[in-house]
């Protein structure tokens, strides 16, 4: 399974950005998909997964701005991101769960957001 990630750039505070990531191969395997995100000198941490049959589930710091969705083949998921804020500067990775795995099994490429205060 290959991700592809896209959809990062710069934009001020209080500005919204949309990503999006496409899998590609034996993506029938694939349940939980979702969107990971790493700042310089800090270690990655989940922002949002879907499941397979649209279950979210959202950190604490992005609920009421961020919203994940996948689309009906399930094989692309998005993050609408509004309300950013300067803390929300991270690259940003996708990421996709092969089925009955105790994590992720799939990464993407990572997209740079960067929120300008």
């Amino acid at each position: 399974v290959q991700l592809q990630a896209s959809g990062g750039g710069l934009v001020l505070a209080g500005g919204s950005l949309s990503l999006h990531c496409a899998a590609s191969g034996r993506i029938v395997n694939i349940d939980y998909m979702g969107w990971y995100r790493q700042a310089p000198g800090t270690q990655r941490e989940l922002v949002a997964k879907i499941t397979s049959v649209g279950a979210t589930n959202y950190a604490d710091f992005v609920k009421g701005r961020f919203t994940i969705s996948r689309d009906n083949a399930g094989n692309t998921v998005y993050l609408q991101m509004n309300s950013l804020k300067p803390e929300d500067t991270a690259v940003y990775y996708c990421a996709a769960r092969r089925a009955f795995s105790a994590g992720f099994s799939y990464w993407g490429q990572g997209t740079l957001v960067t929120v300008s205060s």
